[in-house]
């Protein structure tokens, strides 16, 4: 199968470099890569062009500086470099973070689920983390003998990104099948697009994989920006993905006694209310959420 990796990257020179070196090594090469430089103030531009010299699969596409949108902006850089080649051609389209480094034969065991299941549809590995928790003094700490390409975590140094259960295809590291991409129309431009995206698969009968035995070095947490606006972004992602009032309440309560946050559920019911924008989602998709929602609840309670 042929492989089109798509990376939007703003700012990364931290990062790009070794993301771009673990694909480069990959045991599968039968991919080309497209690094949209979203608008870089940093060196993030020259990195990638310097790299551009040492390989033919891997391409650079530049964007302007916009206004940040969290959701919207990835997946509008996204559909820029899916633009920028004839993709049609392609068998599994890749949306790729660019802080992440991917073991060897990471593409290969993605390829090898693809091509043995027909009905996946969305493919991906685990997200790991540094363990800061366990090991404080590795914190943002980069030794240049540290072998990126070593996942043997024979120290644990890197733990599991909980922020979501094994089963979820991250949003770093999503493969989608060709057809399952068609049918879902594409990545949404909104906040919540890579949990829309796993809804929207169910709803065309596709499978959504992950490999718990493959995994990827992601260099930052998630979201890591904005973890003080978390109540607010809940209250929009739950609108983005077409819950009504009452589903919204019950996820927004879920999250709340989680969080053990009375306030969290008011002011993410606030932001749910406050939402007036057109949905980017057809009656039939946001009928087939909801229902799914429904089922998921009731089958808590053994119904």
């Amino acid at each position: 199968m042929k492989f089109l990796i798509i990376i939007p990257a703003h700012n990364e020179e931290q990062n790009i470099f070794l993301c771009l070196d673990s694909l480069k090594k990959q045991s599968f090469q039968d991919f080309l890569c497209v690094v949209v430089n979203d608008g870089s103030t940093d060196k993030t531009g020259e990195i990638v062009q310097d790299f551009l010299t040492q390989t033919s699969n891997f391409q650079l596409q530049t964007l302007e500086t916009s206004a940040h949108q969290p959701g919207a902006k990835v997946v509008r850089t996204f559909n820029h470099g899916l633009q920028s080649v004839d993709w049609e051609q392609y068998d599994v389209i890749c949306k790729f973070d660019a802080d992440i480094v991917f073991p060897k034969n990471y593409l290969e065991k993605i390829n090898y689920i693809f091509e043995r299941n027909p009905k996946a549809g969305i493919v991906s590995g685990l997200v790991y983390i540094r363990n800061y928790k366990q090991n404080p003094e590795i914190k943002n700490l980069r030794k240049q003998s540290e072998n990126w390409a070593d996942f043997s975590n024979q120290n644990r140094d890197w733990v599991f990104e909980n922020l979501s259960s094994k089963d979820h295809v991250r949003g770093p590291v999503k493969a989608y099948r060709k057809e399952c991409f068609v049918s879902m129309d594409g990545l949404r431009p909104v906040l919540g697009w890579d949990n829309l995206d796993i809804l929207l698969a169910k709803m065309h009968h596709w499978e959504v994989l992950t490999i718990k035995d493959l995994w990827v070095k992601h260099l930052r947490p998630t979201a890591y920006k904005y973890k003080s606006q978390k109540a607010e972004k809940l209250g929009q992602y739950f609108y983005n993905i077409g819950l009504s009032l009452p589903l919204a309440m019950i996820s927004s309560a879920k999250s709340s006694f989680k969080n053990q946050s009375v306030k969290e559920f008011f002011v993410t019911i606030n932001s749910f209310l406050k939402q007036k924008s057109k949905r980017q989602l057809s009656p039939q998709e946001i009928k087939f959420i909801r229902n799914l929602r429904w089922k998921e609840f009731w089958k808590n309670f053994g119904l």
